[in-house]
């Protein structure tokens, strides 16, 4: 079924907003505008908090602020429109409560709804520019760029279970440490330890190393109780620490891993492009008839890449990248197969599930002689042959012309 103009019009709506798509100048351009709006923001926010400054040069503060909250508005809506091109599957009325939902969806509609609602809550106006700082955590999605920006987010993911154990065990420390001190304490000082909030204030402050100094036991008791709730402070803040440190030492042994074992072949592709009136138009990728031991690998549609899957339908002036069990016949480009050792890190786990690259592809799996489709619920096993190329290849495929 042929795409209709909103359909393509969403396509590219879509590719534009989505940080990272560069594979044309509007795209770029885009990026670059919403990056420096972003900056430009959050610049002027610092700025009028200088009074000589605000007093200079206000009027162009409030109209860079107006004008880039204007944007944010305007890019919020755009993601609105098009929220099914990111949740395939899904009807436009879920995409899009899957999107404003989402963790970006929350901080994109902060990022501008605050500014216009002391318009209708005048009283207000002081806790909505509190939420106008949720603006900065836009500049997340520049990690598009730069995977090695997302090793943090990896590594917490990774650890949470055990981060979320030593969070738990310092708060039973908290509470302990509060009511043994406002026992201790409340009636040397009712002033101070007025309540069993305060005495948590102060084993909060104390435990985590801060130690302000505002609230301090003067009572031997309580004095020799700070000694011990201090050393183990010390002690639970290296907890999650090394937690994180650890993921961080697993990541790197994993990337020297997986460099060490992997093999570097020529492999080679066949790029065809559908034509009117080919028979493959209108049909899906499980519908078409391919020689045994060959797959389509990508299909390249309107400068976007898609990893195919069985119910994606061809259309005309599709270009698709063709791979042959042998992958010795056809266009030249080097890609990366990596033949799973006994000791490698992927036996075992769903192509879903696998840390790599969101700019790799995987395309194909050999397995005992036959070529396997990959999708997200394919175990990956030992000796599987395991054929993946980066999303620079497959923008040399884009610019260059077909044979």
């Amino acid at each position: 079924m042929e795409e209709s103009n909103w359909e393509k019009t969403q396509k590219k709506l879509f590719a534009m907003v989505s940080t990272g798509v560069t594979d044309s100048k509007l795209n770029q351009f885009y990026d670059i505008f919403s990056t420096l709006a972003l900056v430009a923001n959050l610049v002027c926010a610092f700025a009028a908090t200088f009074d000589s400054v605000k007093e200079a040069h206000g009027a162009l503060l409030t109209w860079v602020d107006e004008i880039t909250v204007l944007f944010f508005a305007i890019d919020y809506v755009l993601r609105i429109l098009t929220a099914r091109q990111q949740y395939r599957g899904y009807s436009a009325g879920k995409a899009i409560g899957r999107y404003v939902t989402s963790g970006y969806g929350i901080i994109d509609l902060l990022s501008f709804l605050p500014h216009y609602m002391p318009t209708f809550f005048p009283a207000g106006a002081a806790v909505f520019r509190m939420f106008r700082v949720v603006r900065i955590f836009r500049l997340f999605r520049i990690n598009a760029y730069s995977d090695s920006l997302s090793l943090i987010g990896n590594v917490i993911s990774k650890k949470k279970t055990q981060l979320l154990a030593s969070v738990f065990v310092i708060t039973l420390l908290i509470l302990a440490s509060s009511l043994c001190m406002y026992s201790v304490e409340h009636e040397a000082q009712p002033d101070v330890f007025k309540n069993a909030f305060s005495a948590i204030w102060w084993a909060t402050s104390t435990l985590l190393t801060v130690g302000y100094g505002d609230i301090y036991p003067i009572t031997v008791v309580g004095q020799i109780l700070g000694i011990i709730i201090t050393f183990l402070g010390v002690g639970l803040v290296a907890i999650p620490t090394g937690i994180i440190s650890a993921g961080f030492v697993e990541e790197y042994q994993l990337a020297t891993r997986l460099a060490d074992i992997e093999q570097e072949q020529d492999v080679r592709f066949i790029k065809a492009s559908i034509d009117p009136g080919d028979a493959w138009i209108g049909k899906t990728i499980s519908e078409v008839a391919m020689p045994s031991g060959s797959i389509i690998a990508l299909v390249i549609r309107d400068g976007d890449t898609m990893v195919p899957r069985g119910d994606v339908e061809i259309l005309e002036g599709d270009k698709l990248i063709i791979c042959a069990e042998s992958a010795t016949e056809g266009m030249l480009e080097d890609v990366k197969e990596i033949i799973l050792r006994k000791n490698h890190a992927w036996n075992g786990m769903k192509i879903r599930d696998l840390d790599i690259s969101r700019q790799t592809f995987i395309v194909l799996v050999e397995r005992d002689g036959r070529t396997i489709k990959p999708d997200g619920d394919l175990m990956l096993q030992e000796g599987d042959k395991v054929l993946i190329y980066t999303k620079e290849n497959v923008k040399k495929y884009t610019q260059e012309p077909l044979f």
